[in-house]
């Protein structure tokens, strides 16, 4: 058979066994197993195990589950609630300075958690009620939230750029560096939104905000500038060359939830084996569907579907930015049904040959791939990040989030077409820290 009829085949029975409610794991490793016997025969279902577990076997896939580790120990505490309260003392005279905490505080509280859903619970808790309390658009409210959620699987520490590096050989550490710029233009996009249409509702009053005393700011501080000071170490060490990311990655971990005992007195054991409970759970449904991810390679690869479809990208006459437009669009509909993770590991394989073939830098593609994957996050039918919003404003109507959500959803394809334009806004500062890449 064609191996581009046969990738074809493949695509569509991936997603006919994903949407049959399987796990994205066993799913990906059904198809890949069927393919190979049924084309390969039986004896290549010997390999399976060997590459599943060969998958598995990286020394920087330790920084996954530290990573995890270090961000539930935050979400577990108040930090959420004090980087929120910090903010909004602090910026108590900026004009709309609450919707601006709000944002903010995602950023912030994305960079030290990794984690979308968790960003949205521990901000939302506080921010959301506040704004309503303050006469603020329910849609602006909630809407701001949800989006500023999204940002913890662009700003690093970023498990999805370690999952994108991984998947496709790429620098973590360039990845990390990649997602800075371009992660601060969508906080700038989403703030100049909020205070647009929290200008735009005619309440000019939602513009100011009270006013704290100077020990009153000082005083939130101590509890937020740690867990912000490991988030800078981190970094520092890892651009440093003090120590390779997953063993930055462990120290960040045990810091974190020492100080999360220190400050916040997580003294009960219960909840400190809870955390890690959670993180190991989470850590390994990650783990699974990356050794699974291989075997999927593994059979694309095996069946020539990869390099035929590159080959036979390589030989179109199609300028490569219509391709692009083609790739966003696929990974916009792919980020409606399917988690971030699954999705970079079953598209990476497909895209890379076909994005290097097109003369597009890799470690920017993977800032653009991320932020397709952030309007996932509150888009339907999954929209994770709508869900979350709605558990912690239950009263709040499903519609009124997503209609909230629907002009972040427009600020991030502005952020796209801003770095299809100016690429050096995702390239620049590798290239700075790291030099060119090889």
């Amino acid at each position: 058979m064609d191996p581009l009829i046969l990738g074809t085949l493949v695509g569509v029975c991936t997603i006919l066994v994903l949407f049959s409610g399987v796990s994205v794991a066993v799913g990906l490793m059904i198809v890949s197993a069927g393919f190979l016997v049924v084309f390969d025969g039986m004896r290549s279902l010997e390999l399976m195990p060997e590459i599943f577990f060969a998958k598995l076997d990286s020394f920087a896939l330790l920084s996954i589950p530290m990573f995890i580790i270090m961000g539930a120990s935050i979400a577990s505490t108040r930090a959420g609630a004090d980087l929120y309260e910090a903010l909004e003392r602090w910026l108590t005279r900026v004009p709309g300075g609450l919707v601006i905490s709000n944002l903010g505080a995602c950023a912030l509280f994305a960079a030290m958690s990794g984690s979308s859903p968790a960003t949205c619970a521990a901000i939302g808790k506080m921010g959301i009620p506040e704004m309503r309390k303050r006469g603020y658009p329910e849609g602006i409210a909630t809407g701001s939230i949800a989006a500023g959620g999204t940002l913890g699987i662009l700003i690093p520490p970023s498990v999805t750029m370690i999952v994108y590096g991984i998947a496709t050989e790429t620098s973590i550490g360039r990845l990390f560096l990649a997602g800075v710029f371009p992660g601060l233009l969508l906080v700038g996009l989403f703030m100049a939104w909020s205070l647009y249409a929290t200008w735009r509702s005619g309440d000019t009053s939602l513009l100011t905000a009270r006013t704290y005393s100077w020990r009153a700011k000082f005083e939130v501080l101590p509890r937020v500038l740690p867990f912000i000071a490991i988030i800078i170490g981190v970094l520092y060490t890892m651009y440093g060359g003090v120590a390779t990311p997953s063993e930055t990655a462990a120290v960040g971990a045990v810091l974190c939830l020492l100080i999360a005992i220190a400050i916040y007195k997580l003294w009960d054991v219960r909840k400190i084996w809870m955390i890690l409970q959670d993180s190991t759970k989470e850590s390994v449904m990650i783990l699974f569907i990356i050794a699974a991810a291989g075997v999927f390679s593994y059979m694309l690869s095996s069946l020539f579907i990869t390099q035929s479809i590159a080959t036979w990208i390589g030989t179109l006459d199609v300028n490569p930015w219509v391709l692009m437009i083609a790739i966003n669009i696929f990974l916009i509909i792919a980020g409606f049904f399917l988690p971030p993770v699954a999705v970079i590991l079953m598209a990476a394989p497909i895209l890379l040959p076909i994005i290097t073939t097109a003369g597009f830098d890799p470690i920017w593609f993977a800032v653009i791939l991320t932020i397709n994957m952030e309007i996932g996050l509150i888009s339907p039918p999954v929209g994770l990040n709508l869900y979350v919003i709605n558990g912690i404003a239950p009263d709040i109507s499903l519609r009124t989030i997503l209609r909230g959500s629907l002009p972040f959803v427009a600020c991030m394809v502005i952020a796209i077409v801003l770095l299809c334009v100016f690429p050096g806004i995702a390239t620049w500062l590798p290239e700075a820290v790291m030099g060119p890449a090889l």
